[in-house]
């Protein structure tokens, strides 16, 4: 928790504690002058007295009100300026995080840490800023001010404080556990409900929407039992607290009743005590929210320096080489390249060697979980490699910065992620500062070019979340045209013509061939009418290497690449 909340400011949190100790002063000091006018004034029948004693409280009571919004003030500022760099930093973390790590945490808890973690470390750090500084002040001050206004009465909070410490301590022993477990159960939540979300194509497809709906019930249901359970728990205080307050009431009552009998005590005295017990019984309660509260902060906090202190894998060099576009005369080179995923026994890849240059198509073939999508995967480092090199233009990967690599890679993932916006700010994604000139360009390679100039407000057409308003043919080739608005010395197809229809593919792959000349193009693929025209065709089976050479050559020679063919093939489409 504290290495969280190290981030407030050192002055606004001052300022803040400054605040509190005078509107703390000008509240314990309110009850000593109503003490003073009944005993001075009343008790005498000192008008004047009244009158300017009156006043002076009136002015404590300003001075109070404008120290409680000065405490206010800073302590949400800076509580709300702790949430954002929070929420700031586990975002850049997560961006800039490994596929590996990424995945470690999943899609859900990254959202409920982002979320509900921070909103209870920031709810927390507030009431700290306020309640936890007013407590313990009040608490020592009301207790100073209320043995100056009679030592023997304040002999009952001997009895008092001890039995309030027992009720925290037995709320907390019970509570604190099951504030922890909500976390989880938020994180169970969210991934229930995001993957009904996300996956409702499927479901209704399916007829699982009563599953689906179960299974939402089930998550729903023990998570609202949990809170049920806790909030029962802590609600329990409240009316024990009010009990003892009250019983502690009639006992300063009836004692001090006593003593104004017998003479040794002012009633003005009395009246003022009484407002310092409750002062000190309200300090306990501050005090007991605050106990229930940290510790589900401090589980908060414990989630977010999770993903915060969570080591990138993926480091850049100390001293990083520069790598330029090469235009024509790029390559890419893989020399006894190995992968192996994190806690598996065998190799995802093994022994992987092969050599392209500019103007070449390489293309990437091989059954379910041959490791095509981890092979290139490693080219921009989106996982490092377990040994081997990896060299883009000469260079190896692992001694320039990931930046500086990507910047010369253009890439398209096995799923077409557009993002919401227009088309124009998707289509930037891939350069900043690309014109429409080169836009349209790539749209035009990329077989896009017809539909969007068929939308009425063309490039700036709205695309939905994820591309929702488009079909899945041309939200692949958008996806396209965006990693072809990048100059890059090297294309990276993961898959990304499987929605298109055999001819629109075709026409795809020419027109890639004739204009990309200057680049390498690297293509995976599932049809072997999309690699059959590739200067070089990587045949993988089981994360090996089984086969390296144009159709025709594999074709004649490598049984497993004949296999895929004849698969998919016939006879007479082979002539």
């Amino acid at each position: 928790m504290l290495k969280v909340v190290k981030r407030v400011s050192y002055i606004s949190a001052l300022l803040a504690v400054i605040f509190m100790f005078i509107q703390v002063f000008s509240d314990l000091y309110l009850p000593t002058l109503t003490s003073n006018i009944i005993n001075n004034g009343v008790a005498k029948g000192d008008i004047d007295y009244i009158w300017n004693t009156g006043f002076l409280m009136m002015g404590f009571s300003v001075i109070s009100i404008i120290a409680a919004v000065g405490n206010t003030f800073f302590a949400t500022r800076e509580a709300q300026k702790l949430g954002r760099e929070l929420r700031t930093d586990v975002y850049r973390k997560v961006e800039n995080a490994s596929t590996r790590s990424f995945d470690h945490f999943g899609t859900s808890s990254l959202i409920t840490r982002t979320t509900n973690d921070i909103n209870q470390v920031q709810l927390v750090t507030q009431m700290f800023l306020r309640m936890m500084i007013n407590a313990p002040i009040t608490l020592i001050g009301a207790s100073i001010l209320a043995y100056q206004k009679d030592p023997q009465l304040t002999k009952i909070f001997l009895v008092v404080i001890p039995i309030i410490a027992a009720v925290i301590g037995i709320v907390m022993y019970f509570a604190v556990p099951l504030f922890k477990s909500m976390q989880k159960k938020t994180d169970r939540l969210n991934l229930v409900f995001r993957e009904g979300l996300t996956g409702v194509r499927v479901i209704r497809a399916f007829n699982k929407q009563g599953y689906e709906e179960a299974r939402f019930e089930e998550a729903n249901k023990d998570y609202t039992n949990t809170a049920i359970k806790v909030n029962t728990i802590v609600s329990v205080m409240m009316p024990i607290m009010t009990l003892i307050m009250s019983g502690t009431n009639i006992a300063i009552t009836w004692f001090g009743g006593h003593y104004i009998a017998d003479q040794t005590l002012e009633v003005g005295n009395l009246i003022a005590f009484m407002t310092y017990a409750m002062q000190i019984l309200m300090s306990f309660m501050m005090l007991t929210v605050i106990f229930v509260m940290v510790p589900r902060a401090q589980a908060s906090a414990d989630r977010i320096n999770e993903v915060l202190d969570e080591i990138d894998e993926i480091k850049d060099p100390t001293s990083p080489q520069t790598l330029s576009l090469a235009k024509t005369n790029a390559t890419l080179d893989f020399d006894h390249v190995d992968y192996r995923f994190k806690g598996a026994e065998n190799l995802a890849l093994h022994d992987v060697n092969f050599h392209v240059k500019s103007g070449e198509t390489l293309a990437i073939i091989g059954g379910t979980g041959s490791g095509k999508t981890t092979l290139i995967n490693l080219i921009p480092r989106l996982y490092d490699l377990a040994s081997g090199t990896i060299k883009l233009n000469g260079k190896d990967i692992t001694t320039i910065t990931q930046a500086n690599l990507r910047d010369l890679i253009g890439f398209v993932p096995q799923k077409a992620v557009l993002f919401s916006g227009t088309i124009r700010e998707n289509m930037k994604y891939g350069d900043a500062e690309a014109s429409d000139e080169v836009i349209w360009e790539a749209l035009r390679i990329a077989q896009a070019e017809d539909f969007v100039k068929e939308l009425p407000d063309g490039l700036d057409s709205r695309v939905e979340q994820g591309g929702g308003n488009f079909s899945g043919g041309q939200r692949q080739r958008l996806a396209i045209a965006r990693a072809l608005v990048k100059q890059a010395d090297l294309y990276v197809f993961d898959d990304s013509f499987s929605a298109l229809d055999f001819k629109t593919d075709a026409k795809l792959r020419t027109v890639l061939k004739e204009e990309m000349t200057d680049s390498i193009l690297v293509i995976v693929a599932q049809r072997v009418s999309t690699v059959i025209d590739a200067d070089k065709i990587l045949v993988l089976d089981e994360g090996n290497v089984v086969g390296l050479g144009t159709h025709q050559e594999l074709l004649d020679t490598n049984e497993t690449y004949q296999e895929i063919v004849h698969s998919q093939l016939r006879e007479e489409d082979l002539a």
